[in-house]
C-alpha cells in the first residue's frame, strides 16, 4: 500500500479554526505541489480531506474528486487517520490532506511503531509505502517533498 500524507498548505491566522482559508503563498504552495502530485498519483488514487476549510483549498487545487472525512479533521488522532486511510489494507494508494500534529504522528506510527510527534511542514508530502520483503511486510519513507523543491 501507499500512504500519501500532504499537509495543508499556509492559511490565514484566525478562529474558528476550521474556517480558517489559505494565504496567497498557501495558494501557491498548494499550486506548485498539486501540479507535482498530478503527475505521480496515478488514476485510482483515493483522496480524503478534512473538513478544515484550508485542507480543502489545499485539495481543490490538485483538481481531482476527493472526499471529505470527518476523522481528518484538526482534532483527530494518530488512529483514526491510520483506520480512515485503510492502511495497510488499501488496494490502491490514498492521498490524506490533514493537518499538523496528527500526520506527523501517522507517519511517526507507520514508520516506528511509536506514536511521536514528527514536524511535517505546511503545503509538504510525506510518501509511505508498505511492501513484502524477504517474506515479511516493512515500511518505507519513498520520499518528502517541500513545494518550494518543485517546479515553476
Amino acid at each position: 500500500m501507499e500512504l500519501i500524507l500532504w499537509r495543508h498548505a499556509e492559511a490565514e491566522m484566525g478562529e474558528p479554526d476550521e474556517g480558517r482559508a489559505l494565504t496567497p503563498k498557501g495558494q501557491k504552495q498548494a499550486t506548485k505541489m498539486a501540479e507535482w502530485l498530478d503527475r505521480h498519483l496515478t488514476n485510482g488514487c483515493r483522496i480524503l480531506v478534512s473538513p478544515a476549510t484550508r485542507t480543502v483549498q489545499t485539495a481543490e487545487a490538485l483538481g481531482r474528486k476527493f472526499k471529505i472525512v470527518d476523522d481528518l479533521a484538526p482534532d483527530s488522532t494518530p488512529e483514526r487517520v491510520i483506520a480512515a486511510s485503510h492502511w495497510p489494507d488499501s488496494r490502491e494508494p490514498v492521498l490524506i490532506v490533514g493537518h499538523q500534529p496528527t500526520l506527523g504522528q501517522v507517519a511517526a506510527t507507520i514508520l516506528t511503531g511509536t506514536t511521536q510527534d514528527w514536524t511535517i511542514r505546511k503545503g509538504n508530502v510525506w510518501w509511505i509505502v508498505q511492501r513484502e520483503r524477504d517474506g515479511r511486510m516493512e515500511n518505507y519513507l519513498r520520499g518528502v517533498l517541500a513545494p518550494d523543491l518543485v517546479g515553476k
